[in-house]
């Protein structure tokens, strides 16, 4: 009796250690992860500086230049060589500053893509146990919600569309929004008025209802 509560307690402290050192590595890679975009945009700034550097260079070279060719007796051809071979050398560097920060950005975009899915479990996370959830829903051509206002939802559901994405646009959920076939509309709250507005925006049957065959189904909306 004694040896089984002794191995119990062990199994209970070995699954809390463990627990308590996956959420110490899970701050430490997200402390990790804040620290190298700071460090990453220091370096973009460097080099946006240094390329402002370059063409302000070249900008004095060229006014140099240009006033001494007016208080001397400089050839021409001497004085379009030296800005010539100043904007080539310019050229070439700012190409390779250009591309070292192109470098730099896509780094950058790809640990915040890390940050925001990281995020986004953690809000699906909060909503799930709390019977909620967010949706990304196409407007379908058949659907009901297809030409109609934002003003036609039921207020109750109104409240759960977050913004609506057309094309290149975001789109603020005003009342006289006339939705169209393809917009792609943003949707967080219970998720049973999720499953309603599934039905309204895509003329399709909920998933959830369909598992659930929940006796309660809700009417379509008009």
């Amino acid at each position: 009796m004694a040896f089984d509560l002794f191995d119990r307690v062990h199994k209970e402290l070995s699954i809390t250690g463990h627990a308590f050192y996956e959420g110490i590595l899970s701050i430490s890679e997200v402390v990790n992860r804040k620290v190298e975009i700071i460090r990453l945009h220091w370096q973009a700034s460097s080099l946006l500086q240094r390329i402002d550097d370059v063409t302000d260079r070249v900008g004095r070279l060229i006014a140099v230049q240009v006033s001494d060719r007016l208080h001397s007796r400089l050839q021409p051809d001497s004085i379009v060589y030296a800005v010539d071979e100043a904007l080539t050398d310019a050229r070439a560097r700012v190409h390779e500053l250009k591309r070292s920060l192109l470098q730099v950005d896509a780094q950058i975009r790809e640990l915040k893509l890390e940050a925001i899915h990281q995020d986004l479990l953690l809000l699906h996370h909060d909503l799930t146990v709390r019977s909620a959830g967010i949706e990304r829903l196409t407007v379908m051509r058949d659907a009901a919600a297809a030409g109609q206002p934002l003003s036609a939802v039921p207020t109750p559901l109104a409240s759960s569309i977050a913004t609506v994405l057309r094309g290149p646009f975001l789109l603020g959920p005003s009342h006289d929004l006339i939705l169209r076939p393809g917009d792609i509309v943003i949707t967080i709250g219970p998720q049973a008025e999720l499953d309603q507005l599934t039905h309204w925006l895509t003329g399709q049957r909920p998933l959830t209802l369909a598992l659930t065959r929940s006796p309660q189904i809700v009417g379509t909306l008009t």
